[in-house]
């Protein structure tokens, strides 16, 4: 059985979100992508805590799609240190878990 995770990021503009998931979903590098948002964030940068305004990106997918996926998010990514943190799946309703697996497996990149 494959496995699966669900990766975050934030970004600071609603429509970076939107440009990274559509080009996760339409890569096939994910088979959903919730934006929430905006939400305040604090935290520690250069040596003093900021606040900034975000949006946070839930992404589910295959964890041997991980890498791929890391490099894209890097590479439309505007933060210096964007925040990308994978967890494991690790139980799921199966019919969710098929249709992650079905909408991933068909990668174009």
């Amino acid at each position: 059985m494959a496995r699966y995770i669900e990766v975050t990021t934030t970004l600071d503009s609603e429509e970076k979100a939107r440009i990274i998931s559509d080009f996760l979903l339409e890569n096939h590098l994910a088979s959903c992508v919730q934006k929430i948002g905006p939400v305040v964030s604090k935290y520690w940068w250069q040596g003093k805590i900021e606040n900034s305004k975000e949006y946070i990106l839930t992404i589910k997918t295959k964890e041997n799609l991980y890498k791929k996926l890391e490099e894209v998010i890097i590479k439309l990514h505007n933060y210096e240190v964007p925040e990308i943190i994978a967890r494991p799946i690790i139980k799921g309703y199966k019919k969710y878990l098929d249709w992650i697996e079905e909408n991933c497996s068909k990668t174009k990149v």
